[in-house]
């Protein structure tokens, strides 16, 4: 397979298994659901979504959400640009493919950020299964749409012995992050960037 077949595969199939799960879990589950993945009780598909920022963060307000969205939109136009000047410069599969990754990643958070709102009915906490194109409209307007989540793996969890300093008799959970396709490609872009550079 070709330096760019290679790069367009990474990126379509990244999309694809993105924005169907997305698709699947926002409009067959309740917000807040939640089913073990092959019977697990460690390995969970749970349905919530945030604003766009890792670990739900936000700042801002809805200018903040705007700026956040614009941004990325920039980043993933750069990160774009780069990845057809390291096509044209015949640069190594395993950095191209780094690069389709994370390009692919972040412009799967995107499309959420970016068209979700207007696209379905809002998914609240004990409401029903949300609407794709609801006669009434969407949940908010263009680029103020929220990132939906779903892979979950709560693998301890806990109490602190007493005795612990700070944190004792509080309890723990690892592993906390609930996250997407996306954010596994944008992981698995970086390992690999790391790869890469440690190699070289």
């Amino acid at each position: 397979m070709s330096r760019k077949a290679t790069v367009c595969f990474v990126v379509f199939a990244v999309l694809l298994l993105d924005q169907l799960l997305k698709v699947w879990v926002k409009t067959h589950m309740a917000y807040g659901e939640e089913f073990g993945i092959l019977g697990a009780d460690r390995a969970l598909i749970h349905f919530v979504e945030n604003n766009g920022m890792a670990f739900g963060l936000s700042f801002g307000g809805r200018i903040g959400k705007l700026v956040l969205s614009l941004f990325r939109i920039g980043a993933v136009v750069v990160l774009s640009i780069y990845l057809v000047e390291l096509l044209r410069r015949r640069a190594s599969p395993l950095l191209l493919t780094a690069f389709a990754f994370i390009t692919a990643g972040a412009l799967g958070n995107i499309i959420d950020s970016v068209f979700y709102g207007v696209l379905f009915s809002a998914s609240t906490p004990g409401g029903g299964v949300a609407e794709f194109l609801p006669a009434a409209g969407g949940y908010e307007s263009l680029f103020f749409g929220r990132v939906v989540d779903m892979f979950y793996f709560p693998l301890f969890y806990g109490v602190y012995p007493e005795w612990f300093p700070l944190v004792g008799g509080t309890p723990y959970l690892f592993f906390r992050p609930i996250f997407n396709v996306a954010d596994v490609a944008i992981s698995a872009g970086v390992v690999l960037l790391l790869l890469y550079y440690y190699k070289k």
